[in-house]
């Protein structure tokens, strides 16, 4: 027990000896652990409002003109059997008419019967992407003659997805080599007044453990309390900004992610971070010194 109360009150020492490059490194790690967060907050969304443009981006299946209403709803059956399809609605000629006739006035539609329109169904897909290759086994259907689908559209927004992504996991990878970084220099601005304190440890027989672990404590609790204060700061300015954007222009457009849905593998993901970061800077601040 005192051995490790020895490590510990070394630790906390060795954060209060250096407090302006504590606080620089706290913040520093906030501020990345921070970006990290918003650039994986903003994925979430953009995840969202694909899923929800793909809720909307419906396909339209159109019957053969020649098959009676009771041989189309029987194609629903084999439509449905398709992989990529998570529900088809059948519309018959009479509601395709009602429909058209309500979205134009009815005095330019004088003369339009039922026998214009043809029996369809509107689909919706688990996955846009899949979408060219959804149309084709449509087509491939008997009783299906044409399909109707944005296929531009569902390109645009598979590539924004897979822009977005790319770009968090680039940015997040650079912000934990910065974070490494800062931590490292932190201790090794501790380490540098206490090299000959350290050689006369490695002297006297001390072991590397021993003589590590205060420095590995340290970036410990610097990365923790990075991770915790970046966690607030984040549930605070994300609920902040959602408020705002709802208010405004965004509101009735996008639904955002509430942030309770994702605050536990967020604050997961920030204190395991701090975590690694902190242990990674402290071994690799004081390496140089342990060659005696």
């Amino acid at each position: 027990m005192s051995r490790l109360g020895y490590l510990f009150s070394e630790g906390f020492r060795g954060i209060f000896k250096h407090g302006f490059m504590s606080f620089a490194t706290v913040a520093i790690i906030m501020a990345c652990l921070i970006i990290m967060g918003s650039m994986t907050l903003v994925s979430l969304n953009i995840d969202a409002l694909i899923d929800d443009l793909e809720n909307q981006n419906e396909v339209v299946a159109f019957v053969d003109e020649e098959l009676t209403d009771e041989a189309a709803r029987n194609i629903g059956g084999s439509i449905t059997g398709l992989d990529n399809i998570t529900s088809a609605k059948f519309v018959s000629r009479e509601e395709a008419m009602n429909t058209f006739m309500g979205n134009y006035d009815s005095a330019l539609m004088e003369g339009v019967d039922v026998s214009v329109f043809r029996n369809r169904y509107v689909l919706q897909l688990v996955d846009i992407a899949r979408m060219a290759e959804t149309k084709t086994d449509l087509e491939n259907l008997p009783g299906i003659t044409k399909v109707n689908a944005h296929l531009d559209y569902a390109d645009s927004f598979v590539k924004v997805r897979n822009i977005v992504t790319a770009v968090s996991f680039v940015l997040i990878g650079i912000l934990f080599l910065v974070s490494l970084f800062i931590m490292n220099n932190t201790i090794k601005l501790a380490t540098f007044s206490r090299k000959e304190e350290i050689g006369i440890m490695k002297m006297v027989g001390a072991s590397n453990s021993f003589i590590r672990l205060p420095f590995i404590i340290e970036g410990l609790i610097l990365g923790v309390t990075g991770a915790l204060l970046a966690f607030v700061a984040q549930w605070g300015v994300y609920n902040l900004l959602c408020r705002k954007l709802a208010e405004s222009f965004a509101e009735g457009y996008m639904n955002f992610v509430p942030f309770g849905s994702v605050s536990t593998y967020m604050l997961t993901f920030f204190v395991a971070l701090g975590v690694l970061i902190g242990a990674l800077g402290g071994v690799n601040a004081i390496r140089n010194y342990l060659k005696v």
